[in-house]
């Protein structure tokens, strides 16, 4: 008996140490988080409505995160049609996402330029693109 109850205690204890933490909960709000190519795609619709009278009111959005720095791309988007605070919001959240999804990963490090956007044709479009490109 005195060597029963030792040997019991040592493989309760045991087994109650093998056992598999349980996996912390998802952050609140985990699921209402979209990942960065819905919020890619959620910028693109937002930015498409582009009309514009005058090049004053095109401008371009930096997107995304190259992994070692500076944007992805440029977009260009129209302040008389679009609701510039959301998009600039979401252009931040792709961007954080981006960074996260590049973290470890290499780049080329070459740099995307700001191409600038210009109304052609009671549209948006990026500076230097034919009219018929966008």
């Amino acid at each position: 008996m005195k060597i029963l109850f030792p040997a019991l205690l040592a493989a309760v204890l045991c087994g109650a140490c093998a056992a598999p933490p349980a996996a912390p909960p998802p952050p609140s709000g985990a699921a209402d988080t979209p990942d960065a190519a819905a919020t890619l795609a959620r910028i693109r619709t937002l930015a498409a409505h582009n009309s514009c009278s005058s090049s004053s009111q095109c401008h371009s959005l930096p997107l995304g995160a190259k992994a070692c720095g500076g944007p992805e791309a440029y977009l260009p988007w129209s302040s008389a049609s679009t609701d510039g605070a959301r998009l600039q919001a979401l252009a931040q959240r792709y961007q954080a996402q981006r960074v996260k999804e590049n973290a470890g990963l290499a780049s080329d490090c070459s740099m995307v330029g700001d191409p600038g956007a210009v109304c052609r044709a009671g549209r948006c479009q990026a500076d230097g693109a034919p009219a018929a490109a966008q």
